[in-house]
C-alpha cells in the first residue's frame, strides 16, 4: 500500500532527562501533546523569522532592564541628595555637647535611632516612597 504524502513521518530523538522534563511538564501544562509540542517548537527553531523574533525579545528585555537601570539611578539620586540635605541641616543646627551631657545624649539618640528605625519601616511596608513623592520632571 503506497503511503500518502500528507501524512506525518516518524522521527525518534533523544533528549536530556531534564529537557525530556521540561518538555513533558509544559505539555502537561498546555494540555497538548509532547509530540505537538516539539513539533511546534522544531518549526519555530527552523522558520525563517526565527532570528528577527529571537531580536525583538532580546529587545524587549534590554528596554525593560534599561528602564529599571534608570528608575534605580533616580532612586539613588534622591536617596543621595536627601542625605546631603539631611547632614546639612543636622551639622548646621546641632552644636557642640558639653562633656558632662553626652552620656545622657547618647542615651537619648539610641532611642531617638530606635523610634527612627520603627518610622522607617512602617513607612517602607505601608508607604508613600520618597521617590513616589519628587515629581519626575525634577532633576
Amino acid at each position: 500500500m503506497p503511503e500518502r504524502p500528507d501524512k506525518k513521518k516518524r522521527l525518534s530523538v533523544y533528549l536530556d532527562p531534564d529537557l525530556m522534563l521540561l518538555l513533558a511538564d509544559y505539555a502537561d501544562r498546555r494540555v497538548k501533546s509532547r509530540s505537538l509540542v516539539a513539533e511546534a517548537a522544531i518549526a519555530s527553531f527552523l522558520s525563517p523569522d526565527a532570528d528577527e523574533r529571537q531580536e525583538a525579545a532580546l529587545s524587549r528585555r534590554l528596554d525593560r532592564i534599561d528602564r529599571n537601570i534608570q528608575r534605580l539611578e533616580r532612586d539613588i539620586g534622591i536617596a543621595n541628595e536627601a542625605f546631603a540635605i539631611f547632614v546639612r541641616s543636622w551639622l548646621t543646627a546641632t552644636a557642640p555637647l558639653p562633656e558632662a551631657a553626652q552620656a545622657a545624649a547618647r542615651a537619648q539618640g539610641g532611642q531617638r535611632y530606635d523610634r527612627f528605625l520603627e518610622a522607617l519601616g512602617r513607612r517602607l511596608v505601608r508607604g508613600p516612597k520618597l521617590r513616589q513623592e519628587v515629581p519626575e520632571d525634577s532633576g
